[in-house]
């Protein structure tokens, strides 16, 4: 019975770190991305988001609930894991470990972020460019932000590897070695798109 719990969170637990959650990182590194464009651009796409109908609710529902979840139970996975790295040094022992690493990081940054906007917002600030602008001129804040950024999307793609695998879509040696590639262009593009987003409000 046990046994079967566990395996229910863990698919769980790897299928809310796609859906919803991966969908909403990407979405939002998408909607940040307007920073590039301007000033008035990325205050255009903040305030959309800000003002969608039944905000609070969607934000819960979709977002704050299965981060939680995914949180915690990703927290009792990184400190029960038995990590092979030293003994034996291959790159998926490698990934296991960085997937454990960057999910502390991850929840560190996203606590913090989520503080100095969403809370700060609920008490009267405004989310727009020049309050990243603010938080951002510091470069402790800006390499605290690029650690933090760069580790939720490491997270994120090495994440949607082991989806594939544990829902059985990669099974086979030569699928998971493709999954593989792919998953690191989708964290090189990521990344690419929230560096430039950093240096844009900069």
């Amino acid at each position: 019975m046990a046994g079967n719990r566990e395996f229910f969170n863990r698919r769980l637990h790897s299928l809310l770190g796609v859906i919803p959650i991966g969908v909403f990182i990407v979405q939002h590194l998408i909607v940040n991305h307007f920073a590039t464009e301007g000033v008035e651009s990325f205050n255009k796409a903040a305030n959309f988001m800000g003002t969608l109908p039944f905000r609070i609710v969607l934000e819960t529902v979709v977002i704050y609930l299965p981060l939680l979840f995914h949180a915690i139970y990703g927290l009792y996975i990184a400190f029960t894991a038995k990590n092979n790295v030293s003994r034996f040094g291959f790159f998926r022992n490698w990934m296991f470990m960085l997937q454990r690493v960057s999910g502390v990081i991850t929840l560190i940054f996203i606590a913090w972020h989520v503080w100095e906007t969403r809370i700060a917002a609920a008490f009267g600030a405004e989310v727009n460019f020049q309050m990243m602008h603010d938080i951002l001129s510091s470069p402790i804040m800006f390499a605290f932000y690029v650690i933090g950024i760069i580790s939720a999307i490491f997270h994120f793609a090495n994440g949607l590897w082991s989806f594939m695998v544990s829902w059985g879509i990669t099974q086979s040696p030569r699928s998971q070695t493709i999954a593989t590639y792919f998953t690191m262009v989708v964290f090189v593009l990521l990344s690419i798109v929230a560096v430039q987003t950093l240096l844009a409000f900069v």
